[in-house]
């Protein structure tokens, strides 16, 4: 029994960071403990940093007492947390959740806009100017979650935790992610998906352009064509298609005319990006 539960644990050691590597939108938390919850998995945490009202909550939570002592200070106690935060840093998620503070510009303008609205300055200035709040950091010191903290070191449960932490399953996924190659793998896809680089980026390699020439192979739409992809083998295959050779799945009789190497105007239509207009067919003599 012991065995089959061992193994099940590896399994899914092995099976996570290889799941998909898009950030997922974060659910606000109710509770200060539970905004610090978040804190310790760096697949979200980011996320009160890229949404000026998303902060205002995350500072609201932040300025309680209860937000550093049953919050912060007991679940540093956790070593589950310790490995929480450590499974959250390795996962391709990660990267796809820090990558848009750097290249999404959508977020330096939220911020922008921020700075210039009066609700902004009055909801940060409020949090300072709370009165109920003064008054339960005035008497956090005889807080019961105040006093709770201070009274770990005597709880015996702590010590157990800690050696029994080895056993954690958690624990157990953050020392066998180092060695699962699938965990590289998840990252080279994030760092390669376009998504990973904020909303501005998600269409930037694949917009939806007017149909090209027929005379260029492209993947239909619907309202348009996928635009040249550097990251598609087909799309890098095509760079070097030789105007005025057959095209595939054309009808029969409208096939342009083939290469002549001895026309220099053909040599000089060579290197044509794909979604480049075609030349004009010359008229039948």
């Amino acid at each position: 029994m012991k065995m089959k539960a061992l193994s099940v644990v590896i399994w899914f050691s092995i099976s996570a960071p290889g799941m998909a590597a898009d950030a997922q939108p974060v659910e606000m938390p109710k509770t200060p403990e539970a905004m610090a919850a978040t804190m310790w998995d760096f697949t979200k945490n980011p996320e009160y940093i890229k949404d000026p009202k998303k902060f205002v909550a995350w500072m609201n939570a932040a300025l309680e007492p209860s937000f550093y002592t049953a919050g912060l200070g007991m679940q540093s106690l956790d070593p589950g947390m310790w490995a929480t935060m450590a499974n959250s840093m390795m996962h391709p998620s990660a990267y796809s959740a820090w990558m848009p503070l750097m290249t999404d510009p959508n977020i330096y303008m939220k911020w922008l806009a921020a700075t210039m609205d009066p609700n902004f300055y009055n909801a940060v200035l409020g949090q300072f100017t709370d009165t109920a709040k003064m008054m339960r950091w005035a008497m956090a010191p005889v807080d019961p979650k105040t006093m709770n903290l201070m009274l770990q070191p005597l709880n015996p449960n702590l010590y157990v935790k800690w050696m029994m932490s080895p056993l954690d399953p958690r624990m157990l996924q953050a020392m066998i992610t180092p060695m699962n190659p699938n965990a590289y793998l998840g990252w080279l896809g994030a760092t390669m998906n376009p998504g990973s680089y904020g909303d501005l980026w998600k269409g930037f390699l694949t917009p939806t352009l007017p149909a090209p020439n027929a005379g260029y192979p492209s993947v239909s739409t619907g309202s348009g064509t996928t635009a040249f992809n550097p990251f598609d083998p087909n799309a890098l295959s095509q760079m070097l298609t030789v105007p005025g050779m057959p095209t595939l799945g054309a009808p029969a009789g409208t096939q342009p005319n083939l290469f002549n190497p001895l026309d220099p105007n053909a040599w000089s239509k060579l290197w044509q990006v794909p979604l480049q207009a075609a030349p004009a067919a010359e008229p039948a003599k």
